[in-house]
């Protein structure tokens, strides 16, 4: 247990959320609720990790830093990030990429074949 709990106060401290780890989530603007899902993923360390849309509900500033982090902490932990977006900038942020139409893949991107 007080490893779980060395390992979640690590985790918000890196996402800059050490000094909120009292708050209910109530308390925390979209943001930052956004950067403690963050940190509860990668606290699990888990070998794959599926992101859908994971900014669609925050603002543009706010959402460019969520995604940098998203993918700071992706590269230092050396998960699988598999990423589901609308936002052809971020898509292009990735290694491999997928184009999917009504179910079925449009086009082979990134050396992927079909």
């Amino acid at each position: 247990m007080a490893d779980a709990l060395q390992t979640a106060r690590a985790y918000l401290e890196r996402v800059g959320l050490g000094e909120r780890v009292s708050h209910y989530p109530r308390q925390l603007s979209g943001g930052e609720q956004q950067r403690v899902a963050l940190a509860r993923a990668f606290a699990c360390r888990p070998a794959i990790l599926f992101a859908d849309e994971p900014t669609g509900n925050l603002d543009t500033g706010t959402g460019k830093k969520i995604n940098d982090l998203l993918f700071e902490l992706n590269a230092e932990e050396g998960t699988t990030l598999i990423l589901v977006t609308h936002e052809k900038t971020l898509a292009e942020r990735c290694n491999r990429r997928l184009e999917l139409q009504a179910g079925r893949q449009l086009e082979s991107l990134s050396g992927i074949s079909a």
